[in-house]
């Protein structure tokens, strides 16, 4: 079928009440934005609850379905003809027609399900049901009516004009970008933290990104996997700015000076002062990391209360209680997962310490880093200074 209307489903949004609105606003903004890069032109409208996207010229069907079903806010795409209410019998010439265009002399069972959303239409919704399904059922006889468990189900919306389609597809739910302010993500090169980045987006926060990169210990080819990654979060999430931090003097200074089974946690402490340094800086209200307890040392609660100690912003673990598999799946659904598990190290893997310690104590933690005190604060400084900006 040519179709050129879609019927544009949000859930959460609906229940905002008197801030309602806004959030409508905002998801309309972000399918404007994300559609301008479709080929083709769009218009997209709002109107009594509905969200509609109409295709103004030629435009790539799969395309455009790529990007909606990416779009947070969305539940669900409904590929839909729109016609004008000139009565029942032309309602189920109509709804007929549709279905023959669609489905041919195909077998199947149905049931039409209609919704009076305007209350004056002058035909209960069970009697409109039965006069399209009696229509179907005569001018399509290899289909059959199932109330129950129907192969498809005929979805009639009686509104000013009147909505028909027999399709959702599903969208990433959520809430739309930018109506839950902006993060900054810890992002490397692994499973974990693309898929923590992704789930903080969905519901509603906009998100950068830092990366601690430690040549030569690791390879400009890690780097690009991690911008590989940005770019496939960014599908998602929109625009992210990527901050490529040098980190390797750091880490050199910690591994010379500090017991080499608190190296992890010295890093880990001085990644999240550098991270929080630049949320602050960009704006960001939080930080986001991909950790999950337990699931390396430096994730026990004990490391995560000693590295939690350091930021004074909120950080957010949405995988804390994920086991791997769960992460694994989300990352493949996304599309992450064959470039995470690509084999280029990244600098918390060259450095990690044979018997790293699982149970750090803050107080000798603290007391491992006064070691560098005069030593490794113009690192820091300098490692600042030099980030490197990745618009992705």
């Amino acid at each position: 079928m040519d179709i050129k209307l879609f019927l544009i489903k949000y859930s959460e949004i609906a229940i905002k009440g008197k801030n309602r609105y806004m959030f409508e606003d905002m998801l309309v903004h972000q399918i404007v934005t994300r559609l301008k890069s479709a080929e083709g032109q769009f218009s997209v409208t709002k109107t009594a609850g509905r969200i509609y996207v109409e295709a103004l010229t030629e435009y790539d069907y799969d395309e455009v379905i790529g990007i909606l079903t990416k779009i947070f806010g969305i539940v669900g795409i409904c590929p839909i003809v729109q016609v004008e209410d000139n009565g029942i019998e032309a309602l189920a010439a109509d709804v007929v027609a549709y279905m023959q265009e669609k489905y041919g002399d195909k077998a199947f069972t149905f049931k039409v399900m209609s919704r009076r959303a305007r209350k004056n239409y002058p035909i209960l919704s069970n009697d409109v049901n039965a006069k399209l399904g009696e229509a179907i059922l005569m001018n399509m006889p290899n289909t059959k009516v199932n109330v129950h468990d129907p192969d498809l189900y005929v979805y009639v919306e009686i509104r000013e004009k009147i909505n028909i389609y027999t399709e959702t597809i599903k969208g990433a739910g959520g809430m739309p970008l930018g109506s839950n302010g902006k993060s900054m993500l810890l992002l490397s090169g692994g499973i974990d933290s693309p898929v923590a980045g992704w789930m903080v987006s969905k519901r509603g926060v906009t998100i950068e990104a830092v990366y601690f990169h430690a040549p030569p210990y690791t390879s400009d080819r890690a780097k690009q996997k991690v911008v590989d990654l940005a770019k496939i979060v960014s599908e998602y999430s929109g625009h992210i700015r990527l901050h490529v931090i040098n980190f390797t003097d750091i880490q050199l200074a910690i591994y010379d000076n500090c017991p080499h089974d608190e190296l992890t946690i010295i890093m880990r402490r001085y990644m999240m002062k550098i991270a929080e340094h630049l949320a602050k800086e960009n704006g960001c209200l939080a930080l986001i990391t991909g950790e999950s307890i337990g699931q390396v040392a430096s994730q026990t609660i004990q490391s995560l209360a000693v590295t939690n100690e350091v930021c004074t912003l909120p950080v957010l673990r949405p995988l804390i209680a994920f086991d791997k598999q769960d992460i694994v799946e989300i990352s493949e659904k996304i599309g992450a997962y064959e470039t995470s598990i690509q084999p280029y190290e990244d600098c918390c893997t060259i450095f990690v310490a044979k018997h790293p310690v699982t149970k750090p104590q803050l107080k000798f933690i603290t007391h491992s880093e006064e070691k560098l005190v005069g030593i490794i604060e113009p690192m820091v400084e300098e490692a600042i200074r030099t980030e490197e900006i990745i618009e992705v």
